[in-house]
């Protein structure tokens, strides 16, 4: 699946639109958009102590928030504990940058690659390793979009990504996007399970959203 690039924008509203009608604020303007590299990328993290995402030369802040970074740590501790056992693979978290083709690192709040897709079944030593996943979780901010997360579903699966979770924490849903553009959305009173990528998962809704209602004693 082609995706949109970034070299036809004119107008800062043209480059704010081809990345998904983000905010602006989200959009560093040093390094010039257009020409940054993924040493700026690492630098921008060291420098700015935020993450980002390398989008066809532009360092794009990615949406945060204190509920997201719960809700993330949960979802990839659940992950772990399934797939460590049998060592299935790797699940990484938000910082976790992959580099999907030359020009795009992404940095999906929690994923999960089997060991198939890594070079030799080995660990990658690169802070950016060249890297497509069988699953991408993004939990979602308030500055994120419809379009942003189009955009991404769009590389996501363009690339070989099998299966990509969106989590709404403001909603408490979950939906479940698939290559051939079939979806489903699941509330606090659905399973959810691993499908073909990770067969056997299950993962309770009610219980991973209860993160969120915990109280101190």
């Amino acid at each position: 699946m082609a995706t949109a690039t970034l070299t036809s924008w004119v107008t800062i509203q043209d480059l704010i639109e081809q990345l998904g009608d983000i905010p602006p604020r989200r959009i560093l303007a040093k390094p010039f958009p257009g020409t940054a590299t993924e040493e700026d990328l690492l630098d921008a993290e060291r420098l700015h102590h935020s993450l980002f995402e390398l989008v066809d030369g532009v360092l794009v802040e990615k949406g945060i928030g204190y509920q997201e970074s719960v809700l993330a740590f949960a979802i990839g501790a659940y992950l772990r504990a399934f797939v460590l056992p049998p060592n299935l693979g790797v699940v990484s978290g938000a910082d976790g940058m992959i580099r999907l083709f030359p020009g795009l690192v992404r940095a999906p709040d929690v994923a999960y690659a089997s060991w198939n897709r890594f070079p030799d079944r080995k660990f990658p030593k690169s802070p950016i390793p060249t890297l497509v996943p069988d699953l991408a979780v993004e939990v979602l901010s308030e500055s994120n979009t419809r379009k942003e997360m189009e955009r991404k579903r769009g590389e996501y699966f363009g690339q070989g990504i099998l299966l990509v979770w969106e989590v709404d924490p403001r909603r408490r849903t979950v939906t479940v996007y698939k290559p051939d553009g079939s979806l489903i959305e699941l509330d606090e009173s659905d399973r959810l399970d691993g499908g073909e990528v990770l067969p056997g998962f299950s993962l309770e809704l009610r219980d991973l959203f209860a993160e969120l209602d915990r109280e101190g004693q």
